[in-house]
């Protein structure tokens, strides 16, 4: 996929589980187990899909995956699986090295966005990419270095306070352009200032959604994470930008979804819908 300067590709970062009823909130399970059937453990599978945009002056990263540094128990709670896909492995099919990445955009700091932001070398923890910024909302890191009791088990410091300490972490404030082809949005119904990311030439438009529609089956506006920290407002924004999606007829960028890496958002005059899937 072509858009501006950019070549766009889709990154499978890893394999990982997360409980089914807190995907979906208020959702029961007999409605989200059909398209996403739990293992034993109510479990639902799930993955951590990045982009990767490459221009002649740029090679840009969004969103990391989950990394190498969660204990054993956190991996085997959340089944953390690199046996299919990692980051790295996938950079290297396209001959890319992690010292020509030269910006890695956040969309926010939890520990399944972030972690592969930072590696450990040697007993110590040190940025994965080693000549590239990295960029975060400004409140969304306040958030992050002083959250509540409710939010606080998804933050690891050690994914991104190294990249503050090597002053490779560049904050921005509220709407943000990037460049001519890529602008962030704030969000806050997830968590305090996550940033979707836009891509648009004018003619050809895609939209990472991050958490807001984390998979294909969150949709529909009521599908909403039992983990967002304030859901009317997730409500708010999906329909504001589903509507601008539908209306633009951008694609959408599944992040968590092992099924639908991508498609295009239909609307039918009472409900969103996923009117077509394919892979970028």
């Amino acid at each position: 996929m072509q858009i501006g300067d950019y070549k766009i590709y889709s990154i499978q970062a890893g394999l990982f589980k997360l409980d089914g009823g807190a995907m979906f909130g208020v959702v029961p399970k007999l409605l989200w187990d059909r398209t996403n059937p739990s293992d034993e453990s109510n479990r639902i599978e799930m993955c951590t899909r990045t982009l990767l945009l490459v221009s002649d002056e740029r090679k840009i990263l969004i969103d990391t995956g989950i990394g190498y540094k969660m204990p054993q128990k956190l991996n085997e709670i959340y089944a953390v699986d690199y046996s299919q896909y990692t980051l790295e492995g996938a950079l290297e099919k396209l001959n890319i090295k992690s010292s020509e990445i030269t910006d890695v955009i956040l969309t926010h700091l939890h520990f399944d966005h972030t972690g592969g932001s930072t590696k450990m070398i040697d007993g110590k923890i040190i940025p994965a990419y080693e000549n590239a910024v990295y960029y975060v909302q400004e409140k969304h890191l306040d958030w992050a270095m002083n959250p509540s009791e409710r939010d606080k088990a998804s933050f690891f410091p050690n994914t991104f306070e190294p990249l503050l300490l090597k002053k490779q972490l560049k904050t921005v404030r509220d709407d943000y352009k990037f460049d001519d082809f890529i602008t962030l949005h704030p969000l806050n119904g997830h968590t305090r200032n996550m940033q979707l990311v836009k891509i648009s030439d004018g003619y050809e438009g895609l939209i990472y959604l991050a958490d807001l529609v984390p998979m294909a089956s969150h949709v529909p506006l009521p599908y909403i994470m039992g983990y967002d920290l304030f859901p009317l407002v997730t409500l708010e924004e999906k329909r504001k930008y589903l509507n601008e999606i539908c209306e633009k007829n951008y694609t959408v960028f599944f992040e968590h979804d092992p099924y639908v890496e991508a498609g295009k958002i239909g609307f039918d005059g009472k409900s969103f819908f996923l009117k077509e899937k394919f892979n970028i």
